[in-house]
């Protein structure tokens, strides 16, 4: 028996060694293998994020390559944040997996430096107690080396505060007539909101596109309920009290010498239904021929799109409209019109779009990757798009620069150029059926082609119209969160805060802190000085102030 029990407790030994050596094989292939995955999830994240960098360099050295490369950088952004926070989540499962090992060697990522502690935030220094006596002997005299510095970014959630406004009564002994501060001036009426605030509900509503309904769910739970009813009251007196701003803003925007036009869809809530109404956009930007004009743009609402509604916003305006071939432009162009003369400026882009549509080369070798059909590419397409993308490659080289200067150059490269196309596409419609395709996309530059060709003889027309489709991008993304205006109203409100916010963006300013500053001191600010609280005026005044203050 204890022959037999010594052999059974050797054999139990055996196989608790075994089974210890196979738990440790087992945790060393789990903590290489999760290494293996931590550093292929590095990898596939420094490719998206190469993929993303080289994206958006081409877009912003070449222009658009392709008329979906604004969404396909939103795409390749989405797949860099996705694998970067994958491969964060691979390190840490490594690390894990490796303090449970002796043999394995750790994974680090290399995180390239970042200046995430920008100079102008301000520092807030916690000093950790020292220690008082020597961990190696118990000894008790120190003397600072030095210190290392751990630095880390945080933010203080939004915190709410009640200013309390005392103005104090005096009477007099000797004529018992009672003196006071006056009361000071508010942008709304009694006064229950201070101008932050105001300007977060704003901005908040038309500049990030959230309703009232939902900032009012959050400002809830942070504790402070504000009825629905109150904020909507609250929209409406800054609208009024901002209008004169608008008119401003309009008035500049008129007096330009080109200017942009586009419109896009805007749903209004109707009884039982939501109607489609429009909203216009006419922006100035003079800095492509070197103008010095500051930016801005001017939105108004209609309820339908008739040609009646460009031609009353643009009734008192002359000079050069860039815009689609709208035919509601159209009366504008004619010639006598009073006050002046309006000159039709085609987009170029529009036109290139139905030719890209069956010239996409790389459309196709997607497709044919994803065993998708293939689309039927025309050779004549194609040809068209690398002459209309060999127009946009001069108008990159002499962006910025005098009208003058710009229009030497297209005279002595552009025109060659064009006329080339002009007889290119008239040889192909000669040769294309009627029913093509192609001929449709021919007719509308050859039936334009005055306008198109505006570019050759005034250096002060740009080739497309993006800068208007970039104003109304906000509206585009906004749709899917306020879904529909509430009335006409509501729609007239809505343009008059996207003239100032997107007037404020284009000069470069925080539009949340510009209407926070100009909704502080409109109320008392002298109407013949009202100018200097424009956001172009206005960003001078903060670059300024702080130079003269030091």
């Amino acid at each position: 028996m204890n022959a037999a029990g010594h052999a059974l407790a050797q054999e139990v030994a055996a196989l608790k060694a075994a089974l210890a050596t196979a738990e440790a094989k087992g945790l060393q292939v789990a903590a290489e293998l999760a290494v293996a995955r931590a550093k292929a999830s590095e990898d596939m994240a420094l490719i998206a994020q190469q993929k993303l960098r080289i994206a958006r360099l081409e877009r912003q050295v070449y222009g658009q390559r392709s008329e979906r490369s604004a969404r396909l950088i939103d795409q390749l952004s989405l797949a860099f944040e996705e694998l970067e926070a994958g491969a964060t989540e691979d390190e840490l499962a490594a690390e894990r997996a490796v303090a449970n090992t002796t043999d394995v060697a750790g994974f680090t990522r290399k995180r390239p430096e970042r200046n995430t502690f920008p100079d102008h935030l301000p520092r807030e220094r916690v000093v950790i107690d020292p220690p008082t006596a020597c961990e190696c002997c118990g000894g008790n005299r120190l003397r600072k080396l030095g210190e290392d510095v751990t630095r880390t970014l945080e933010t203080q959630p939004r915190w709410w505060k009640v200013i309390e406004t005392v103005r104090e009564k005096f009477t007099c002994r000797d004529c018992e007539k009672i003196s006071q501060a006056p009361a000071p001036f508010h942008v709304i009426a009694r006064g229950w909101a201070g101008a932050s605030l105001l300007a977060m509900i704003m901005f908040e509503k038309f500049g990030q596109h959230q309703p009232l309904n939902r900032q009012a769910e959050r400002y809830a739970l942070e504790g402070v309920p504000i009825p629905l009813s109150t904020m909507a009251d609250a929209v409406g007196s800054v609208c009024a009290a901002l209008d004169p701003l608008r008119r401003l803003v309009e008035t500049h925007v008129m007096a330009a010498e080109r200017l942009h036009a586009d419109d896009t869809t805007v749903p209004v809530l109707a009884e039982g239904k939501t109607d489609t109404g429009r909203c216009w956009v006419y922006l100035r930007d003079d800095e492509p021929f070197g103008g010095t004009g500051p930016p801005a743009a001017i939105f108004y609402y209609s309820r339908d799109r008739r040609g009646e509604h460009p031609q009353a916003h643009l009734a008192g305006y002359a000079g050069i409209l860039q815009a689609d071939a709208y035919d509601g432009y159209n009366k504008l162009y004619l010639p006598g019109r009073s006050p002046g003369p309006v000159l039709e400026a085609a987009c170029w882009v529009h036109a290139r779009r139905p030719f890209f549509a069956i010239a996409d080369i790389k459309e196709n070798a997607r497709r044919k990757a994803a065993g998708r059909q293939e689309i039927p590419l025309s050779p004549i397409a194609i040809d068209v798009v690398r002459r209309i993308d060999a127009l946009f490659a001069i108008e990159r080289s002499i962006n910025g620069k005098s009208a003058e200067e710009r229009l030497a150059t297209r005279r002595r490269l552009s025109r060659p150029l064009v006329d080339g196309l002009h007889a290119f596409m008239s040889a192909q419609l000669a040769r294309l059926a009627r029913g093509h395709d192609l001929v449709k996309a021919i007719n509308y530059i050859l039936k334009r082609w005055p306008a198109f060709t505006r570019f050759l003889e005034d250096g002060r027309v740009c080739l497309s119209n993006n800068a208007a489709e970039r104003g109304l991008r906000g509206i585009a993304l906004g749709r899917k969160s306020w879904l529909f205006c509430g009335s006409d109203r509501g729609g007239q409100r809505a343009a008059a805060m996207y003239s100032l916010i997107v007037t404020a963006k284009m000069n470069g300013i925080d539009p949340q802190a510009w209407l926070t500053d100009v909704l502080s001191r409109i109320a008392a600010h002298p109407a013949h000085r009202l100018d200097e609280l424009l956001p172009w005026n206005w960003k001078a005044r903060a670059v300024i102030i702080p130079s003269q203050a030091a």
